[in-house]
Protein backbone atom coordinates (compact mmCIF):
# COMPACT_ATOMS: atom_id res chain seq x y z
CA UNK A 1 0.00 0.00 0.00
CA UNK A 2 2.89 2.82 0.62
CA UNK A 3 0.51 5.42 2.22
CA UNK A 4 2.57 5.50 5.41
CA UNK A 5 6.32 5.14 5.87
CA UNK A 6 8.27 3.73 8.79
CA UNK A 7 9.64 6.29 11.16
CA UNK A 8 6.75 9.29 9.84
CA UNK A 9 5.47 11.59 12.89
CA UNK A 10 2.13 11.64 13.26
CA UNK A 11 -0.35 13.19 15.09
CA UNK A 12 -2.97 10.28 16.57
CA UNK A 13 -6.84 12.53 17.22
CA UNK A 14 -9.07 10.15 18.99
CA UNK A 15 -12.75 11.77 18.04
CA UNK A 16 -15.63 11.23 21.04
CA UNK A 17 -18.48 11.79 19.26
CA UNK A 18 -21.72 12.78 21.14
CA UNK A 19 -24.31 10.06 21.77
CA UNK A 20 -21.81 7.68 20.37
CA UNK A 21 -21.60 4.39 22.26
CA UNK A 22 -18.23 2.93 22.50
CA UNK A 23 -17.17 -0.16 25.05
CA UNK A 24 -13.88 1.19 26.34
CA UNK A 25 -13.58 4.99 27.53
CA UNK A 26 -12.01 7.56 24.72
CA UNK A 27 -8.71 7.67 26.76
CA UNK A 28 -8.23 4.37 26.47
CA UNK A 29 -9.26 4.14 22.87
CA UNK A 30 -6.79 6.85 22.35
CA UNK A 31 -3.88 4.62 23.90
CA UNK A 32 -5.10 2.03 21.67
CA UNK A 33 -5.08 4.18 18.81
CA UNK A 34 -0.96 5.02 19.25
CA UNK A 35 -0.72 1.41 19.74
CA UNK A 36 -2.14 0.87 16.36
CA UNK A 37 0.42 3.47 14.97
CA UNK A 38 3.77 2.30 17.40
CA UNK A 39 2.55 -1.36 15.41
CA UNK A 40 3.99 -0.28 12.17
CA UNK A 41 6.70 2.21 13.27
CA UNK A 42 4.90 5.45 13.36
CA UNK A 43 6.36 8.10 15.76
CA UNK A 44 3.75 9.42 17.85
CA UNK A 45 4.48 13.68 18.05
CA UNK A 46 0.92 14.24 19.96
CA UNK A 47 -1.96 12.51 20.41
CA UNK A 48 -5.26 13.97 22.46
CA UNK A 49 -8.84 12.90 22.73
CA UNK A 50 -11.09 15.89 20.91
CA UNK A 51 -15.27 15.66 21.33
CA UNK A 52 -17.32 16.30 18.75
CA UNK A 53 -20.40 17.74 19.40
CA UNK A 54 -21.91 17.53 16.16
CA UNK A 55 -20.66 15.49 13.19
CA UNK A 56 -19.27 18.13 10.58
CA UNK A 57 -20.29 16.07 7.13
CA UNK A 58 -17.47 17.66 5.37
CA UNK A 59 -14.74 17.55 7.56
CA UNK A 60 -16.41 15.69 11.02
CA UNK A 61 -14.13 17.94 13.22
CA UNK A 62 -15.54 22.03 13.59
CA UNK A 63 -13.43 24.62 11.83
CA UNK A 64 -11.87 25.98 15.03
CA UNK A 65 -10.75 21.98 16.05
CA UNK A 66 -9.54 21.62 12.21
CA UNK A 67 -7.42 25.14 12.90
CA UNK A 68 -6.22 23.56 16.07
CA UNK A 69 -4.94 20.46 14.42
CA UNK A 70 -3.11 22.05 11.91
CA UNK A 71 -1.24 24.23 14.42
CA UNK A 72 -0.46 21.48 16.19
CA UNK A 73 0.67 19.45 12.82
CA UNK A 74 3.20 22.53 12.66
CA UNK A 75 4.86 22.60 16.83
CA UNK A 76 5.22 18.82 16.60
CA UNK A 77 6.74 18.81 12.91
CA UNK A 78 3.69 16.04 12.34
CA UNK A 79 3.98 14.77 8.63
CA UNK A 80 0.99 12.40 9.17
CA UNK A 81 -2.92 12.75 11.34
CA UNK A 82 -4.41 9.81 12.54
CA UNK A 83 -7.99 9.65 12.99
CA UNK A 84 -8.84 7.28 14.96
CA UNK A 85 -12.70 6.42 13.52
CA UNK A 86 -14.02 6.53 10.20
CA UNK A 87 -13.64 9.13 7.59
CA UNK A 88 -15.67 9.30 4.38
CA UNK A 89 -13.45 9.88 1.72
CA UNK A 90 -14.57 13.52 0.98
CA UNK A 91 -13.78 14.45 4.56
CA UNK A 92 -10.61 12.54 4.21
CA UNK A 93 -9.65 14.92 1.29
CA UNK A 94 -11.00 18.25 2.84
CA UNK A 95 -9.06 17.70 5.88
CA UNK A 96 -5.95 16.82 3.81
CA UNK A 97 -6.72 20.09 2.13
CA UNK A 98 -6.97 22.07 5.12
CA UNK A 99 -4.33 20.20 7.25
CA UNK A 100 -1.57 20.17 3.93
CA UNK A 101 -0.90 16.24 5.64
CA UNK A 102 -1.93 12.96 4.87
CA UNK A 103 -4.53 12.20 6.74
CA UNK A 104 -5.69 8.54 7.52
CA UNK A 105 -8.49 6.87 9.14
CA UNK A 106 -8.77 4.03 11.86
CA UNK A 107 -9.42 1.41 8.88
CA UNK A 108 -6.68 2.64 6.73
CA UNK A 109 -4.60 2.07 9.59
CA UNK A 110 -5.00 -1.28 9.92
CA UNK A 111 -4.81 -2.25 6.67
CA UNK A 112 -1.63 -0.85 6.76
CA UNK A 113 -0.35 -3.13 9.62
CA UNK A 114 -2.34 -5.85 7.99
CA UNK A 115 -0.45 -5.11 4.72
CA UNK A 116 2.96 -5.14 6.69
CA UNK A 117 2.26 -8.23 8.47
CA UNK A 118 0.52 -11.02 6.69
CA UNK A 119 3.52 -13.49 6.00
CA UNK A 120 1.28 -16.11 3.96
CA UNK A 121 -0.11 -16.17 0.96
CA UNK A 122 -3.91 -16.63 1.81
CA UNK A 123 -2.95 -13.59 4.44
CA UNK A 124 -1.94 -11.27 1.41
CA UNK A 125 -4.95 -12.37 -0.71
CA UNK A 126 -7.31 -11.46 2.83
CA UNK A 127 -4.98 -8.14 3.21
CA UNK A 128 -5.83 -7.03 -0.55
CA UNK A 129 -9.43 -7.85 -0.94
CA UNK A 130 -9.76 -5.77 2.20
CA UNK A 131 -8.19 -3.23 0.48
CA UNK A 132 -9.69 -3.03 -2.84
CA UNK A 133 -13.29 -2.73 -0.83
CA UNK A 134 -11.83 0.15 1.28
CA UNK A 135 -10.65 2.01 -1.77
CA UNK A 136 -13.46 1.43 -4.11
CA UNK A 137 -15.43 4.18 -2.95
CA UNK A 138 -12.31 6.26 -2.39
CA UNK A 139 -11.01 5.56 -5.80
CA UNK A 140 -14.39 6.24 -7.73
CA UNK A 141 -15.39 8.95 -5.57
CA UNK A 142 -12.21 11.47 -6.16
CA UNK A 143 -12.67 10.93 -9.60
CA UNK A 144 -16.22 13.25 -9.20
CA UNK A 145 -13.99 16.64 -9.63
CA UNK A 146 -13.64 15.87 -13.36
CA UNK A 147 -17.04 14.87 -13.95
CA UNK A 148 -17.90 18.50 -12.84
CA UNK A 149 -15.42 19.98 -14.54
CA UNK A 150 -18.37 20.44 -18.30
CA UNK A 151 -21.19 18.82 -19.42
CA UNK A 152 -21.31 15.16 -20.41
CA UNK A 153 -20.99 14.37 -24.13
CA UNK A 154 -23.56 12.28 -25.54
CA UNK A 155 -23.34 8.48 -23.94
CA UNK A 156 -19.59 9.33 -22.44
CA UNK A 157 -21.00 11.69 -19.79
CA UNK A 158 -17.95 13.78 -18.00
CA UNK A 159 -14.54 13.42 -19.33
CA UNK A 160 -13.58 11.21 -16.32
CA UNK A 161 -16.57 9.23 -16.95
CA UNK A 162 -14.80 6.30 -18.69
CA UNK A 163 -11.44 6.45 -16.32
CA UNK A 164 -14.31 5.56 -13.48
CA UNK A 165 -15.71 2.90 -15.19
CA UNK A 166 -12.59 1.09 -16.32
CA UNK A 167 -11.27 1.74 -12.77
CA UNK A 168 -14.97 0.43 -11.34
CA UNK A 169 -14.47 -2.62 -13.21
CA UNK A 170 -10.60 -3.34 -12.52
CA UNK A 171 -11.16 -3.44 -9.10
CA UNK A 172 -14.78 -5.77 -9.43
CA UNK A 173 -12.63 -8.24 -11.20
CA UNK A 174 -10.09 -8.37 -9.00
CA UNK A 175 -12.20 -8.56 -5.95
CA UNK A 176 -14.13 -11.39 -7.73
CA UNK A 177 -10.52 -13.29 -8.84
CA UNK A 178 -9.58 -13.02 -4.87
CA UNK A 179 -12.89 -14.00 -3.60
CA UNK A 180 -13.07 -17.08 -5.37
CA UNK A 181 -9.12 -18.15 -4.58
CA UNK A 182 -10.17 -17.46 -0.63
CA UNK A 183 -13.26 -19.56 -1.23
CA UNK A 184 -10.97 -22.16 -2.28
CA UNK A 185 -8.81 -21.43 0.86
CA UNK A 186 -12.00 -21.94 3.17
CA UNK A 187 -12.32 -25.11 1.78
CA UNK A 188 -8.99 -26.01 1.72
CA UNK A 189 -8.77 -24.99 5.87
CA UNK A 190 -12.10 -27.00 6.30
CA UNK A 191 -10.86 -29.90 4.61
CA UNK A 192 -7.98 -29.67 6.74
CA UNK A 193 -9.94 -29.36 10.13
CA UNK A 194 -12.26 -32.81 8.80
CA UNK A 195 -8.97 -34.84 8.11
CA UNK A 196 -7.33 -33.57 11.68
CA UNK A 197 -11.11 -34.49 13.39
CA UNK A 198 -11.62 -37.93 12.24
CA UNK A 199 -7.82 -39.17 13.74
CA UNK A 200 -5.95 -37.10 14.84
CA UNK A 201 -4.80 -34.67 17.49
CA UNK A 202 -6.87 -32.23 19.82
CA UNK A 203 -6.64 -28.61 18.48
CA UNK A 204 -6.39 -26.01 20.98
CA UNK A 205 -7.10 -22.65 19.41
CA UNK A 206 -5.19 -19.39 21.32
CA UNK A 207 -7.54 -16.20 20.84
CA UNK A 208 -7.38 -12.89 22.73
CA UNK A 209 -7.87 -9.21 22.28
CA UNK A 210 -4.69 -8.30 20.23
CA UNK A 211 -1.58 -7.80 22.27
CA UNK A 212 -2.56 -9.83 25.02
CA UNK A 213 0.13 -11.95 24.91
CA UNK A 214 -0.98 -14.72 22.90
CA UNK A 215 2.03 -15.55 20.77
CA UNK A 216 4.40 -14.92 23.74
CA UNK A 217 2.36 -17.89 25.50
CA UNK A 218 2.48 -19.81 22.21
CA UNK A 219 6.21 -19.42 22.13
CA UNK A 220 6.77 -20.78 25.81
CA UNK A 221 4.66 -23.45 25.22
CA UNK A 222 6.35 -24.54 21.97
CA UNK A 223 9.94 -23.60 21.69
CA UNK A 224 8.55 -22.02 18.54
CA UNK A 225 10.13 -18.55 17.11
CA UNK A 226 6.56 -16.70 16.26
CA UNK A 227 6.99 -12.87 16.21
CA UNK A 228 6.26 -11.74 19.84
CA UNK A 229 6.82 -7.98 20.20
CA UNK A 230 4.95 -5.47 22.68
CA UNK A 231 2.89 -4.45 19.17
CA UNK A 232 -0.57 -4.86 18.22
CA UNK A 233 -1.63 -7.07 15.54
CA UNK A 234 1.81 -8.82 16.08
CA UNK A 235 -0.03 -12.10 14.98
CA UNK A 236 -1.95 -12.09 11.13
CA UNK A 237 -1.54 -15.93 9.87
CA UNK A 238 -2.33 -18.91 12.18
CA UNK A 239 0.91 -20.49 13.19
CA UNK A 240 0.33 -23.84 14.91
CA UNK A 241 2.27 -26.48 16.13
CA UNK A 242 2.25 -29.77 18.59
CA UNK A 243 2.93 -29.84 22.20
CA UNK A 244 2.83 -32.44 24.39
CA UNK A 245 0.36 -32.25 27.48
CA UNK A 246 -0.17 -34.40 30.55
CA UNK A 247 -2.08 -37.35 29.86
CA UNK A 248 -2.08 -36.51 25.84
CA UNK A 249 0.81 -37.66 24.01
CA UNK A 250 0.36 -34.85 21.21
CA UNK A 251 -2.00 -32.02 20.85
CA UNK A 252 -2.06 -28.83 18.30
CA UNK A 253 -1.82 -25.44 19.14
CA UNK A 254 -2.56 -22.63 17.15
CA UNK A 255 -2.05 -19.46 17.42
CA UNK A 256 -4.44 -16.61 15.58
CA UNK A 257 -4.84 -13.22 14.56
CA UNK A 258 -5.92 -10.90 17.82
CA UNK A 259 -9.04 -9.46 18.16
CA UNK A 260 -9.94 -5.82 18.61
CA UNK A 261 -12.97 -3.20 19.21
CA UNK A 262 -14.30 -1.73 16.07
CA UNK A 263 -12.69 -3.87 13.80
CA UNK A 264 -13.81 -2.61 10.10
CA UNK A 265 -16.42 -4.30 8.46
CA UNK A 266 -14.81 -5.14 5.36
CA UNK A 267 -11.75 -6.39 7.28
CA UNK A 268 -13.98 -8.89 9.66
CA UNK A 269 -15.27 -10.35 6.01
CA UNK A 270 -12.01 -10.46 5.08
CA UNK A 271 -10.19 -12.46 7.78
CA UNK A 272 -13.11 -14.34 8.68
CA UNK A 273 -11.42 -17.40 6.79
CA UNK A 274 -8.37 -16.84 9.49
CA UNK A 275 -10.75 -16.60 12.03
CA UNK A 276 -12.52 -19.70 11.48
CA UNK A 277 -9.66 -21.54 12.27
CA UNK A 278 -10.93 -21.65 15.61
CA UNK A 279 -14.39 -23.16 14.43
CA UNK A 280 -12.60 -26.58 14.22
CA UNK A 281 -10.89 -25.89 17.68
CA UNK A 282 -11.36 -29.24 20.32
CA UNK A 283 -10.71 -26.52 23.27
CA UNK A 284 -10.47 -22.64 23.33
CA UNK A 285 -7.42 -20.62 24.94
CA UNK A 286 -9.14 -17.12 26.03
CA UNK A 287 -5.79 -15.17 26.63
CA UNK A 288 -6.24 -11.78 28.35
CA UNK A 289 -4.39 -8.92 29.43
CA UNK A 290 -5.56 -9.12 33.38
CA UNK A 291 -3.20 -5.97 33.77
CA UNK A 292 -5.11 -3.65 31.13
CA UNK A 293 -7.76 -1.60 33.01
CA UNK A 294 -9.86 -2.44 29.69
CA UNK A 295 -9.54 -5.93 30.23
CA UNK A 296 -13.50 -6.62 30.88
CA UNK A 297 -14.51 -4.62 27.84
CA UNK A 298 -11.49 -6.39 25.58
CA UNK A 299 -13.07 -9.69 26.84
CA UNK A 300 -16.96 -8.90 26.05
CA UNK A 301 -15.38 -7.70 22.45
CA UNK A 302 -13.55 -11.17 21.97
CA UNK A 303 -16.67 -13.03 23.23
CA UNK A 304 -18.55 -11.23 20.42
CA UNK A 305 -16.64 -12.27 17.37
CA UNK A 306 -16.94 -15.99 18.58
CA UNK A 307 -20.50 -15.73 18.83
CA UNK A 308 -20.61 -14.36 15.13
CA UNK A 309 -18.26 -17.22 14.50
CA UNK A 310 -21.06 -19.89 15.79
CA UNK A 311 -18.51 -20.54 18.49
CA UNK A 312 -20.78 -19.44 21.50
CA UNK A 313 -24.24 -20.84 21.64
CA UNK A 314 -26.95 -19.39 23.98
CA UNK A 315 -26.23 -16.93 26.88
CA UNK A 316 -23.17 -18.15 28.10
CA UNK A 317 -23.25 -21.60 26.49
CA UNK A 318 -20.64 -22.76 24.85
CA UNK A 319 -19.98 -25.51 21.62
CA UNK A 320 -16.33 -25.42 22.23
CA UNK A 321 -14.80 -25.32 26.02
CA UNK A 322 -13.04 -21.58 26.92
CA UNK A 323 -10.51 -21.93 29.22
CA UNK A 324 -9.67 -17.80 30.26
CA UNK A 325 -5.54 -17.45 30.66
CA UNK A 326 -5.77 -14.31 32.64
CA UNK A 327 -1.85 -13.42 31.32
CA UNK A 328 1.05 -10.59 32.81
CA UNK A 329 -0.06 -11.25 36.30
CA UNK A 330 3.59 -10.39 37.09
CA UNK A 331 2.70 -6.66 35.97
CA UNK A 332 0.33 -6.09 39.08
CA UNK A 333 0.61 -5.04 42.06
CA UNK A 334 1.52 -7.48 44.67
CA UNK A 335 -2.02 -7.21 46.53
CA UNK A 336 -3.93 -7.17 43.55
CA UNK A 337 -1.55 -10.11 42.14
CA UNK A 338 -2.98 -12.24 45.25
CA UNK A 339 -6.68 -11.20 44.27
CA UNK A 340 -6.47 -12.11 40.90
CA UNK A 341 -4.98 -15.77 41.30
CA UNK A 342 -7.34 -16.15 44.31
CA UNK A 343 -10.36 -15.71 42.03
CA UNK A 344 -8.36 -17.88 39.24
CA UNK A 345 -7.85 -20.80 41.91
CA UNK A 346 -11.58 -20.47 42.30
CA UNK A 347 -12.65 -20.77 38.48
CA UNK A 348 -11.60 -24.30 36.98
CA UNK A 349 -11.96 -22.47 33.86
CA UNK A 350 -9.48 -20.13 34.25
CA UNK A 351 -5.69 -19.99 34.75
CA UNK A 352 -3.44 -16.65 35.93
CA UNK A 353 -0.41 -17.06 34.41
CA UNK A 354 2.92 -14.59 33.05
CA UNK A 355 4.32 -16.04 29.78
CA UNK A 356 6.81 -14.17 30.41
CA UNK A 357 8.14 -15.30 34.04
CA UNK A 358 6.62 -18.46 32.65
CA UNK A 359 4.71 -18.16 36.28
CA UNK A 360 1.34 -20.86 36.12
CA UNK A 361 2.24 -22.33 33.28
CA UNK A 362 2.85 -25.22 34.36
CA UNK A 363 -0.66 -25.30 35.80
CA UNK A 364 -1.97 -24.45 32.60
CA UNK A 365 -0.63 -27.50 31.07
CA UNK A 366 -1.93 -29.75 33.61
CA UNK A 367 -5.48 -28.06 33.10
CA UNK A 368 -5.63 -28.57 29.49
CA UNK A 369 -4.63 -32.30 30.17
CA UNK A 370 -7.72 -32.80 32.32
CA UNK A 371 -9.96 -30.67 29.89
CA UNK A 372 -8.84 -32.88 26.91
CA UNK A 373 -8.90 -36.25 28.70
CA UNK A 374 -12.08 -35.67 30.86
CA UNK A 375 -14.17 -37.11 27.71
CA UNK A 376 -12.04 -40.11 28.11
CA UNK A 377 -13.84 -43.85 28.86
CA UNK A 378 -12.74 -47.27 29.18
CA UNK A 379 -13.05 -49.67 25.93
CA UNK A 380 -12.78 -53.06 26.41
CA UNK A 381 -10.59 -54.68 23.27
CA UNK A 382 -10.09 -58.64 22.29
CA UNK A 383 -6.82 -58.72 20.20
CA UNK A 384 -4.97 -61.65 18.86
CA UNK A 385 -1.75 -61.19 20.52
CA UNK A 386 0.06 -61.42 17.62
CA UNK A 387 -1.52 -57.71 16.32
CA UNK A 388 1.64 -56.47 18.25
CA UNK A 389 1.49 -53.40 16.47
CA UNK A 390 -2.43 -52.22 17.77
CA UNK A 391 -1.25 -53.20 21.03
CA UNK A 392 1.53 -51.06 21.10
CA UNK A 393 -0.27 -48.68 19.98
CA UNK A 394 -3.08 -48.48 22.48
CA UNK A 395 -0.14 -49.08 25.68
CA UNK A 396 1.55 -45.58 23.79
CA UNK A 397 -1.32 -43.50 23.35
CA UNK A 398 -4.24 -44.76 25.99
CA UNK A 399 -4.18 -45.65 29.80
CA UNK A 400 -4.32 -49.96 29.79
CA UNK A 401 -6.06 -50.21 33.27
CA UNK A 402 -6.61 -54.02 32.47
CA UNK A 403 -5.18 -56.43 30.53
CA UNK A 404 -5.13 -60.42 30.45
CA UNK A 405 -5.09 -63.27 28.80
CA UNK A 406 -8.50 -64.00 26.69
CA UNK A 407 -7.93 -67.79 25.54
CA UNK A 408 -7.51 -68.36 22.04
CA UNK A 409 -9.05 -67.92 18.59
CA UNK A 410 -9.09 -68.50 15.09
CA UNK A 411 -5.53 -66.44 14.94
CA UNK A 412 -3.87 -68.10 18.17
CA UNK A 413 -3.92 -66.27 21.79
CA UNK A 414 -6.17 -63.53 22.59
CA UNK A 415 -5.52 -60.60 24.88
CA UNK A 416 -8.07 -58.79 26.53
CA UNK A 417 -7.27 -54.85 27.23
CA UNK A 418 -9.54 -52.54 29.12
CA UNK A 419 -8.23 -49.04 27.86
CA UNK A 420 -9.49 -45.57 28.66
CA UNK A 421 -9.61 -43.22 25.46
CA UNK A 422 -11.10 -40.45 24.62
CA UNK A 423 -13.29 -40.15 21.74
CA UNK A 424 -10.08 -38.63 19.24
CA UNK A 425 -7.99 -41.61 20.57
CA UNK A 426 -10.72 -44.11 19.82
CA UNK A 427 -11.19 -43.02 16.12
CA UNK A 428 -7.92 -43.00 15.74
CA UNK A 429 -7.33 -46.44 16.70
CA UNK A 430 -9.97 -47.64 14.96
CA UNK A 431 -8.39 -46.42 11.69
CA UNK A 432 -5.27 -48.65 12.43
Amino acid sequence: MGEVSRGARALVVCPDVRGRHHDLEPEARLEEACGLALAIGIVIADAFVLPVRQVRPGTLFGAGQVENMAVACEQHEAELVVVDGALSPIQQRNLEDRLKRKVIDRTGLILEIFGERAATAEGRLQVELAHLDYQQSRLVRSWTHLERQRGGFGFLGGPGETQIEADRRMIRQRMARLRKELEGVRKTRALHRERRGRAPWPVIALVGYTNAGKSTLFNRLTGADVMAEDLLFATLDPTMRAISLPGVEKAILSDTVGFISDLPTQLVAAFRATLEEVTGADLILHVRDIANPSSQAQKTQVLEVLGDLGVTEGEGGASIPIIEVWNKIDLLDDEVAVDVREAAEADDMVVAISAVSGEGVADLLARLGDELTHAARVHEFVLPASAGKRIAWLHAHGEVVEESDAGSGADGPLRRLAVRLNPKELGQFETL
